[in-house]
């Protein structure tokens, strides 16, 4: 399973690779891969501040809808428009193309309160 040691991760299994002020959050491989094959991303939130732990989105898998929480607060600057059109590359690119949305983050300290890499993988 792969698990990038510079992202962090929640125990909900999000993951958030912080850019400056602004990050990228996506699924997991782990998560993706219980899901299966993913078939709609929604997210409605793009403009929102949101605290840590709010649901921004939702995934529709073939068997099942899950919630999508932010993993610290922020505003959600943008959706990965690619998944209207190509919601699999959340499965073939969990880390990379099938990123969900970008956030500015609004207190970095939140992200010391995230998993590391070794923890989240001990955790699943």
């Amino acid at each position: 399973m792969n698990v990038p040691a510079e992202l962090k991760y929640t125990k909900e299994h999000e993951w958030i690779r912080v850019e400056g002020e602004e990050a990228y959050v996506g699924i997991t491989d782990y998560a993706q891969s219980q899901l299966g094959d993913i078939v709609f991303v929604e997210v409605e939130t793009e403009g929102d501040n949101l605290e840590a732990g709010d649901t921004f989105g939702s995934i529709e898998a073939v068997k099942t809808v899950s919630d999508l929480y932010m993993p610290v607060a922020g505003e959600v600057l943008e959706f990965n428009s690619e998944l209207e059109d190509q919601p699999d590359l959340v499965n073939k690119d969990p880390y990379g193309k099938g990123w969900i949305i970008k956030v500015k983050i609004e207190d970095e300290a939140q992200l010391d309160g995230l998993l590391n890499a070794d923890a989240y993988k001990a955790s699943i």
